[in-house]
């Protein structure tokens, strides 16, 4: 079956919503042709010519990377940036551009979650929740038709909370209107005060899935005017947000877990600073740049935080007791690859995808 490249968008954003990424970052849909057709796909961290032209070169009409190919607004296309020169490359040979980003970084399951698995940890979950991104959806149902609009609302993506789904909470009440001369009401005759039993329905939502909630809504509500409201909530989310944070299984010295970080990373040295001698058991980690995140670290309670770009000052001011680790923006990213190949191959298994054959890190090390 032929999948045009605004079907896979919409489909991968389904899954990697864009209401997950930060304010500053452009991730989405770079360069494409939204009517064209997607078979085969290219996965890197980065997008340069060379990356393109691989992808030309062995037929791939998408590359999804990690990191945006247009990060900054481009005023002009003269080939005087790498970013003007992946764009005018993508547009020559037709391959459009996809770059996952934050979105990816804050899911749940994302870059900062693959590499907490990668590390070994266990009961992972997220280290700083968005907040702001949850809303309630209220509504009134006539109560034979509330077990049906429960079960709308649920499949749509409303009720959970924490490892629970289904949640909601439900009044009974009575609901009165009068139907006007043009109204087809579902029950009362037209200019008739009417009374009705009905079921107040409560459901918390994310708010990336709020259109979606409300259509399920609208769908399976039996009223010709649905009663409903949307309230926006200051609880967090903890569907999504930046960084990881679990346990090791078997508590390691400092110096054991720098250890496993250079062979999993491949890195020939790894910045740190506190105590290698102590035992670490909790084990905070963020993919990219999450220096900005220590304090959540350590207020959550982490032996060690792993992430990268980490300022001389984030090591001065780090708490001690703490291990704080750097490990290399693209080696802590890297693997993101892994989890948008098992997305894709999962739901379209007849895709040719390739990972790029192309190191496009631009930090090496002098040995």
């Amino acid at each position: 079956m032929a999948v045009t490249l605004g079907e896979f968008v919409r489909w991968f954003e389904e899954l990697i919503p864009p209401a997950f990424q930060e304010q500053y970052d452009n991730s989405g849909l770079q360069t494409g042709d939204c009517s064209a057709e997607v078979a085969s796909i290219l996965l890197t961290v980065d997008v340069t010519p060379e990356v393109i032209a691989e992808a030309a070169g062995h037929g791939c009409s998408l590359i999804i990377s990690h990191h945006p190919l247009i990060f900054t607004p481009l005023k002009r296309l003269i080939s005087a940036t790498n970013a003007e020169r992946c764009v005018a490359a993508a547009l020559k040979t037709g391959t459009a551009v996809y770059s996952a980003h934050t979105s990816l970084d804050n899911h749940e399951h994302g870059v900062s979650h693959i590499l907490a698995e990668k590390i070994g940890l266990e009961k992972i979950r997220v280290l700083v929740p968005l907040s702001g991104k949850l809303l309630k959806l209220v509504t009134f149902v006539p109560e034979a038709h509330a077990g049906k609009v429960r079960e709308a609302l649920f499949a749509a993506g409303a009720g959970h909370i924490g490892n629970y789904d289904h949640c909601s909470f439900n009044a009974p009440g009575e609901g009165t209107y009068r139907a006007g001369e043009k109204a087809m009401p579902f029950t009362g005759r037209i200019g008739e005060d009417h009374s009705e039993p009905e079921v107040r329905i409560e459901a918390v939502m994310p708010s990336h899935l709020s259109g979606a909630c409300v259509r399920a809504l609208l769908a399976a509500h039996p009223y010709e005017e649905v009663a409903y409201d949307i309230i926006a909530l200051e609880n967090e989310y903890h569907g999504a947000g930046a960084g990881s944070i679990g346990t090791l299984p078997t508590p390691l010295p400092g110096s054991a877990l720098l250890e496993r970080l250079k062979e999993l990373t491949g890195v020939p040295c790894i910045r740190y600073s506190g105590d290698p001698g102590r035992t670490i058991t909790t084990v905070a980690v963020c993919g990219g740049s999450g220096s900005g995140l220590t304090g959540a670290a350590a207020r959550a309670g982490a032996d060690a935080f792993i992430t990268a770009d980490i300022k001389y000052h984030t090591f001065t001011e780090a708490p001690p007791e703490m291990l704080l680790a750097d490990i290399g923006h693209y080696e802590s990213e890297k693997f993101s690859l892994e989890i948008l190949y098992n997305l894709i191959h999962k739901k379209f298994p007849n895709f040719a995808l390739r990972f790029s054959g192309i190191t496009t890190n631009p930090v090496n090390y002098y040995r």
